[in-house]
């Protein structure tokens, strides 16, 4: 699939941004706002409505200072998501940026954990052949499922929903399956 270069220029900014936050996140709070994890993320389209869809990101979260300690080794801990990337389809492409919170569930020990949240989303680019998604401002909710397999390493499943809430009439919605990969800190 050929990306036409503004595409590619503006996918090149975003990831130097990405780098950059992830630089600095680190060691520009205190220490109850930290980088939590970085990595990347692909995905497909989940059902017909969506059929050619693909999707890749660069992304960074950081702990936030909210945190809850649920009993018996269970904790909810409060994130902040960055992401940015590619979304396109069999024709055509766009960049696609998020930022926003979400929640994660875990157990001490335990090498899994659930995360779910919703994100305020810019498109490039809003229509794509017969696709029109009516607005380049949108929202990703997602749920997941993390797995620490190593290490300071997880593999990480996520189901997505892109739509704009309604914000344009036109809001026929995206649904991707998306797995990722990242380095925890």
């Amino acid at each position: 699939m050929d990306v036409p270069s503004k595409t590619r220029w503006r996918i090149g900014v975003a990831a130097w941004v990405v780098a950059f936050l992830m630089a600095w996140g680190d060691s520009s709070y205190g220490a109850d706002f930290r980088l939590e994890s970085a990595g990347v993320r692909g995905g497909f389209s989940a059902n017909e409505s969506g059929w050619g869809f693909n999707e890749a990101q660069g992304f960074v979260s950081w702990n936030l200072p909210w945190d809850w300690d649920l009993g018996k080794e269970w904790y909810l801990q409060t994130r902040l998501d960055l992401s940015a990337g590619w979304l396109g389809d069999d024709e055509e492409s766009a960049a696609i940026g998020t930022v926003g919170p979400s929640l994660m569930l875990g157990r001490q020990r335990l090498p899994l954990s659930l995360d779910g949240g919703i994100s305020p989303t810019i498109l490039t680019k809003h229509a794509f052949g017969s696709k029109d998604f009516g607005s380049y401002a949108q929202f990703t909710s997602h749920v997941g499922l993390n797995w620490d397999f190593a290490p300071h390493w997880h593999l990480s499943y996520r189901f997505e929903h892109m739509s704009n809430a309604n914000l344009s009439e036109h809001n026929p919605g995206l649904n991707m399956h998306v797995f990722g990969l990242s380095y925890r800190f």
